[in-house]
């Protein structure tokens, strides 16, 4: 479970996004951090039973430094109001699909995973995966817990492209993964969630739920 505290500096620092009042609140921001950090430890130990490449992984090598990089944005606000976590074999700047977690109070907090916006060969790799063992995944999609846990994969404004990609053919069955540019799938979090004692467990939960859908995306990127 998280702090109350935790939640209530992500809160405030929404209302007060500046270095000055950051700076005035940095032991807020640490316990928070610290808090955070503990959180992640035990989802990794927790979920490291299930997937050996998350067992290895240590909370700093899996979540974001507070800071935004506002060099190329015209949102100037100098911290993110969130916090996250991404286990990933290699860690939170691997290229390999993987587990995230969003903590944003006020609604916003989610958990589940996949690969997010990967470079063109990446994606390239992941539809050929797909439309060559498209019954492997979509059983896993398909699947009963997976269905209640996530429903669908997403497809956002820029998830998708509007018309089958070059070499594939309209009534391709896969053709509706195929055409996708990211495969994520996520499920919300509520506030009274993240405060409970049942938090590690539901997120872990969660995790294990995708695990076959990261293994499958994993397999594409080994090849």
């Amino acid at each position: 479970m998280l702090q109350k505290s935790t939640l209530g500096f992500l809160k405030e620092l929404k209302k007060n996004n500046t270095k000055e009042w950051f700076d005035t609140n940095r032991k807020k921001y640490e316990a928070a951090k610290a808090d955070f950090a503990a959180l992640t430890n035990a989802v990794i130990h927790g979920l490291g039973k299930k997937d050996p490449f998350v067992a290895s992984l240590l909370a700093k090598d899996c979540t974001f430094r507070i800071n935004r990089d506002v060099r190329f944005s015209k949102n100037k606000d100098p911290y993110k109001t969130n916090m996250g976590m991404y286990l990933s074999r290699g860690g939170k700047k691997s290229l390999f699909s993987g587990y995230y977690f969003h903590l944003e109070p006020g609604g916003n907090s989610f958990m589940g995973g996949g690969l997010y916006m990967p470079e063109p060969d990446v994606i390239k790799k992941v539809r050929q995966e797909i439309d060559y063992n498209w019954d492997e995944f979509s059983k896993i999609i398909k699947q009963k817990k997976f269905k209640t846990v996530y429903k669908e994969l997403q497809r956002e404004e820029g998830m998708v492209l509007t018309r089958e990609p070059k070499g594939y053919e309209k009534d391709n069955p896969a053709i509706e993964y195929i055409k996708l540019k990211s495969w994520v799938a996520t499920a919300p979090v509520t506030d009274q969630l993240l405060t409970s004692e049942h938090l590690v467990k539901e997120i872990v939960g969660a995790f294990e739920t995708l695990q076959p859908m990261i293994e499958f995306l994993n397999k594409a990127l080994e090849e």
